[in-house]
């Protein structure tokens, strides 16, 4: 009775200061951008993030047009042009764009560079709209949001 307590504190404490979130986030820009000095560039991107909040200055945006391509090219191998369901699912988990258990449903199609590119602005947009405003291309980036609310 005694761990279910505290795994369920544990649980909530983690949710309330959105922590899985932010190490979702590191994670996510360790691998996108495999700087030389691993530990040095983690330190840097979270004392970024604490001079945003802080001063209320937008984070940069951490994926534009041409991360979204290169991150869809690594996906598709093969160079056809498409990624399976799979693929596209966890590429968007991988961003914070979509849950664990998903919003998706597999509706058997195949998956484009465009529809990628579509369905990542779109999810990006929609978290900027919901926390600052209409005009995402303004604000922080949909990873950056989670952190710093």
């Amino acid at each position: 009775m005694e761990t279910s307590n505290r795994e369920l504190q544990a649980a909530e404490y983690l949710e309330r200061h959105r922590i899985k979130e932010l190490v979702s986030y590191l994670t996510s820009a360790l691998l996108f951008f495999r700087p030389e000095k691993p530990r040095e560039y983690l330190i840097s991107l979270l004392e970024r993030l604490r001079i945003a909040k802080v001063t209320g200055v937008a984070f940069p945006f951490f994926m534009d047009n041409s991360n979204i391509v290169a991150m869809f090219e690594m996906m598709d191998s093969s160079g056809r042009g498409t990624i399976s369901f799979v693929q596209y699912k966890e590429a968007l988990k991988t961003l914070g764009l979509c849950t664990e258990d998903g919003d998706l449903k597999d509706d058997g199609h195949i998956i484009t560079l465009d529809k990628f590119k579509e369905e990542v602005n779109k999810r990006m947009k929609e978290i900027c709209e919901k926390t600052k405003g209409k005009d995402s291309e303004s604000y922080q980036t949909a990873a950056g949001l989670l952190l710093l609310h």
